[in-house]
């Protein structure tokens, strides 16, 4: 399986779910008539990042997996967003940046050394940062955002994570 196919499907298909579940966010605020931007500082727990920030870090480790992994510098985001039309206008970048990774843009990434910042003089393998690092906050940080819309009502189901299937006829 090719580094491509391991890091650009499924980093847009799980953003495009995201979209979704704003739109059910939205939706649920109307049906009980608050403001859904409430959602945005939501948490589960006091020592967690609010949804917004849940948001921005799975925006960050998927345009991470791809960048690093293909030697890429990933685009800076500041941080700043503070509305859903924000937040989902950050999905939409970042999507669009990672499907825009082509497998030729992965060749050689096996041998790549990707450094840590938050360990200075250390590294992993292009193979191992992606699969010890870029993946797991990826879905963490997607997995929590979807705990906080799940844990205030919006009528989210596992459907509404895994998305869309690439059935085929037998």
């Amino acid at each position: 399986m090719s580094l491509h196919s391991q890091i650009v499907p499924p980093i847009t298909k799980l953003l495009t779910n995201v979209e979704t579940w704003i739109d059910l966010a939205h939706e649920h605020a109307s049906k009980k008539s608050f403001d859904p931007a409430v959602l945005l500082v939501a948490r589960l727990a006091p020592d967690q990042f609010p949804l917004i920030k849940q948001l921005q870090a799975t925006c960050d480790h998927g345009k991470f997996a791809a960048a690093r992994v293909a030697g890429k510098e990933p685009p800076k985001h500041p941080d700043t967003e503070q509305t859903w039309d924000e937040i989902r206008a950050r999905i939409r970048v970042v999507r669009e940046y990672v499907a825009g990774f082509t497998p030729a843009d992965f060749e050689g990434a096996e041998q790549r050394v990707v450094p840590l910042s938050f360990m200075p003089g250390k590294a992993l393998s292009a193979p191992d940062y992606l699969h010890a690092s870029a993946l797991p906050n990826f879905y963490f940080h997607a997995t929590t955002a979807y705990a906080i819309l799940r844990h205030n009502g919006v009528e989210l189901g596992k459907r509404h994570f895994i998305g869309s299937l690439p059935l085929r006829d037998l």
